[in-house]
């Protein structure tokens, strides 16, 4: 009767453990709170397009406020740099290494994404004012879709001249384009890292 009730606690001290090597190291909230500053998530971008390498401060700097300004380095005077390296080294950095984003040694100046956030995607929903949201386009194209099936279905001119068959071909081949543009514009534009300017800049 012991040995069941060792072998059961062994099991589930293991399972513990298992469940607490599995989760991740910062939690939905912290996702949230860390990319909610634009200079973050510039920060982010430009880590996660070193693949994990460790970065110094200053040429995470140099980055950063060349998106914030809107310059290329080689124009930033000392005040823009100055201003955007306190606040890095100061306030952003530390809250970053805080929640589980970045390994940051204030003594080196050296900076790396955690294992947790290199495996991890982070999304910039960015939309100008010309910008149509994805939810926005599917619900405009279902209804589209709805107001043709109707006409199909009860003959309505000029519905009537399109048979179901070839409205289901199309209703197939928008449905499949709109699939690959919502990817890609997920996966290659809103991602950050996933090219080299972050999604904020290449959209203004």
């Amino acid at each position: 009767m012991a040995e069941a009730q060792t072998e059961t606690s062994n099991t589930v001290d293991g399972d513990a453990e298992l469940a607490s090597r599995e989760e991740p190291d910062f939690t939905r909230d912290d996702v949230f709170e860390v990319l909610s500053n634009q200079r973050r998530r510039y920060a982010i971008h430009y880590l996660k397009r070193r693949n994990g390498d460790p970065v110094a401060v200053s040429e995470l700097t140099d980055w950063v406020a060349s998106w914030e300004y809107g310059k290329e380095i080689d124009t930033l005077d000392h005040r823009e740099r100055k201003r955007v390296r306190n606040a890095l080294r100061q306030f952003h950095l530390p809250k970053m290494a805080e929640y589980g984003f970045v390994d940051y040694d204030s003594q080196r100046g050296v900076i790396e994404l955690t294992e947790a956030a290199s495996d991890a995607n982070f999304y910039v929903d960015s939309l100008t004012g010309r910008d149509i949201p994805w939810s926005a386009y599917y619900c405009g194209l279902s209804m589209i879709s709805v107001v043709c099936l109707v006409g199909i279905w009860v003959g309505v001119h000029p519905f009537s001249l399109v048979s179901p068959l070839h409205f289901g071909v199309f209703l197939v081949t928008a449905l499949s384009v709109s699939a690959t543009g919502h990817l890609y514009d997920n996966y290659c534009r809103m991602r950050l890292g996933a090219r080299s300017r972050p999604p904020e800049v290449d959209d203004e």
